[in-house]
């Protein structure tokens, strides 16, 4: 909201500003009724079908969305020549009629081009969450993880880990834990027998705590088969199919302990970001990697206990502070890019709904 002291804008047609830079109130208006006005932002946000990306694109849309009033159309990528086509041509008649984009997001190789030819097209700043295909001196601002060794361009923001919708919680309770499993992947192989041996020493040794067990997508079936206390009354078992876009977010809000499958670096970070006591569940490591080296910085930085060294003490250690990367994103666009115009009684948001 304006204060008297604000700086005057540089379009200030109708001479409503007096010589020492502040506002000249119509007659019969107070100071209160001088609004800062915030243009509505409209996003296309670029689709490619795949859960892990969306919760990308998510999170920093609603982490937008709580600093500036935003309007979001969600669309598929392109087919590649077509895509193609409108980068050459400057032309593609399926978009003439859709609002004009401000911010234009994607996430994935196969949005890339998409962003590109519609920035061309219809204009806007093309975003693009984790490293791209394409040379990155394309987009207007690349997000991407530190363990993909981002370069130190104007255009590239280096992010801890992958964005997403969590939040840091101040409601976060010590007898409640959450164990996410993931699954076998490029990273690193699976064996049931030994994630099993590994939960069941910690809900053994824990037996204040209830336990909330979830699986993924990437979960064998084998694993709840295999699993010896689905029976245990400290243990409730919820498989993936059965939880919803908001399930996670709602069990890290108020969940204090989390232990987290290594193979899982997006959820190690959503428990996080959450601010709870983070543990790590072992698996079989394919080589070395990304995911491995960054999972040992963390280690060696104390935001995350191997199982191994929490043996040692049978102890999860909180955080000593709390990060939320969207957020910080999020600021780091509006604070860039934002569009304030000063206007009177117009049709505009204000400032303060935005707050």
């Amino acid at each position: 909201m304006y204060s008297g002291d604000s700086a005057v804008p540089d379009d200030d047609p109708d001479g409503r500003c007096n010589r020492r830079g502040k506002p000249r109130f119509p007659s019969g208006c107070s100071e209160r009724s001088w609004r800062l006005k915030v243009r509505r932002w409209q996003i296309w946000q670029f689709y490619d079908g795949k859960a892990g990306h969306e919760n990308q694109s998510r999170g920093l849309i609603e982490a937008l969305a709580r600093l500036q009033p935003i309007t979001t159309l969600m669309l598929l990528p392109l087919p590649t020549t077509k895509a193609l086509a409108g980068l050459i041509y400057d032309y593609l008649a399926g978009w003439r009629d859709l609002p004009a984009p401000d911010l234009l997001l994607g996430a994935g190789h196969h949005t890339h081009l998409s962003l590109l030819a519609a920035r061309r097209v219809r204009g806007g700043k093309a975003l693009v969450l984790m490293r791209p295909s394409l040379p990155l001196q394309l987009f207007d601002l690349c997000l991407i993880p530190e363990h993909d060794t981002p370069p130190n361009y104007p255009n590239v923001l280096a992010t801890r880990g992958a964005l997403n919708r969590i939040l840091p919680s101040a409601t976060l309770k010590s007898d409640r834990g959450l164990l996410l499993i993931g699954g076998p992947s490029a990273h690193f192989a699976w064996n049931d027998a030994n994630v099993c041996q590994q939960i069941a020493a910690i809900i053994t040794a824990d037996p204040v705590t209830h336990w909330t067990l979830t699986t993924s997508r990437r979960t064998p079936s084998s694993f709840l088969e295999a699993f010896p206390d689905v029976s245990n009354p400290q243990l409730t078992v919820v498989p993936v199919t059965q939880t919803g876009p908001d399930w996670l977010p709602d069990q890290l809000a108020c969940t204090g302990q989390v232990w987290v499958t290594a193979d899982s670096m997006s959820m190690v970070y959503e428990a996080l970001t959450a601010g709870a006591a983070v543990g790590v569940l072992e698996v079989p490591q394919q080589c070395d990697n990304r995911i491995s080296r960054e999972l040992d910085r963390l280690t060696d930085d104390g935001w995350v206990t191997l199982f191994t060294d929490w043996q040692r003490d049978r102890q999860l250690h909180p955080l000593a502070q709390t990060f939320c990367e969207a957020e910080r994103c999020a600021r780091w666009i509006v604070d860039r890019w934002s569009v304030v115009r000063w206007r009177w009684r117009e049709n505009w948001f204000d400032a303060a709904t935005a707050q």
